[in-house]
């Protein structure tokens, strides 16, 4: 068993969802050979939700989606769309879904506009001027859609691509890694985007990302995979908490800080020990009156820091990927 999951599997319950949700995986595996890229893995998107897909890159995020969007096959496991399962009802579900896997690929040679013409026709739909103009105003490339997308940025073609993904209004929209080449703005812009999607037009969202920190920005529930397999799965709120956090201090004098511990009430809170510091298990609003007792048997702290145990994970397996 995962490390993490001993903290936080009580918040995701493995073999069983109460409701069918909009997306759900049940023990999918997918090998390769002698590899197995994903490894039983079952979560569930709930209707509604924006959904943070999670893990370091070479996780099995990518092979996951391509099996979520039937590009390619589970070895084994099944994946349902609602109540319908995606091997035998591919083609009324990709009608509900828009998707973006990895990089968007279109025509370089013909403009923004016609790309998405192309893609109008293919879908049977009948655009006008003006659900263009919204449309392309939405991702930002209104006064763009004429310029051919050869000369566009790895950025301006993320933007194109959501166009792309928007233009059948789906019900559920998958996005795998679509900050990438995005601007800092650009991230801003795409992040309130989703949140437009959801908030107004009731669209549930499944957004892989390699980065903490951009699923805690928009997330209501998340999921996080490292070498094909699930290592947690719960609301946002609830895994990134402040209720429980590593606090790690560090003091000029490690004995007396070891002894005042010791002595005290704190030791029951007093978790491990790394080098010249002492690791607490501490709510947030703790950490304050620790300082206070520190201070006040006259040990000099250096430093005081602290990480919700989520994090201290995802920092692990993220630096071991790289």
């Amino acid at each position: 068993m995962h490390e993490l999951q001993s903290v936080f599997l009580y918040l995701a319950p493995d073999l069983f969802y109460s409701m069918p949700g909009a997306i759900r995986l049940h023990h999918v595996s997918k090998s390769f050979g002698n590899f197995e890229a994903v490894k039983n893995l079952s979560f569930q998107v709930d209707e509604g939700d924006i959904y943070g897909f999670l893990g370091p890159n070479g996780s099995g995020k990518s092979t996951s989606l391509r099996m979520m969007m039937g590009l390619i096959k589970p070895s084994s496991g099944e994946i349902y769309f609602g109540n319908q399962s995606l091997l035998k009802h591919r083609s009324e579900i990709m009608n509900q879904i828009g998707c973006m896997i990895e990089k968007p690929d279109f025509y370089n040679y013909l403009s923004a506009i016609d790309n998405l013409k192309l893609f109008e026709r293919y879908h049977g739909l009948k655009y006008t001027k003006k659900q263009y103009d919204a449309l392309l105003e939405k991702v930002g490339l209104l006064g763009r859609e004429k310029d051919k997308v050869k000369t566009f940025s790895h950025g301006m073609k993320q933007r194109l691509g959501l166009a792309q993904v928007l233009l059948h209004n789906p019900a559920i929209i998958i996005l795998d890694e679509p900050n990438t080449g995005l601007d800092p703005q650009g991230i801003l812009d795409l992040r309130n985007l989703m949140l437009q999607l959801n908030k107004e037009e009731g669209k549930t969202i499944l957004f892989s990302s390699h980065i903490l920190s951009e699923v805690q920005e928009i997330c209501d529930s998340m999921v996080v995979i490292n070498r094909g397999e699930k290592v947690v799965e719960g609301k946002v709120s609830e895994l990134l908490s402040e209720e429980l956090l590593h606090v790690r201090v560090e003091a000029i004098d490690h004995n007396a800080l070891k002894q005042a511990i010791s002595l005290s009430s704190w030791k029951e809170k007093w978790s491990s020990t790394e080098e010249s510091l002492l690791v607490f298990s501490l709510n947030k609003k703790e950490i304050p009156a620790l300082v206070n007792f520190l201070h006040n048997h006259s040990v000099e702290v250096l430093r005081i820091d602290y990480k919700n145990p989520l994090e201290e994970y995802f920092l692990k397996i993220t630096q071991h990927s790289s």
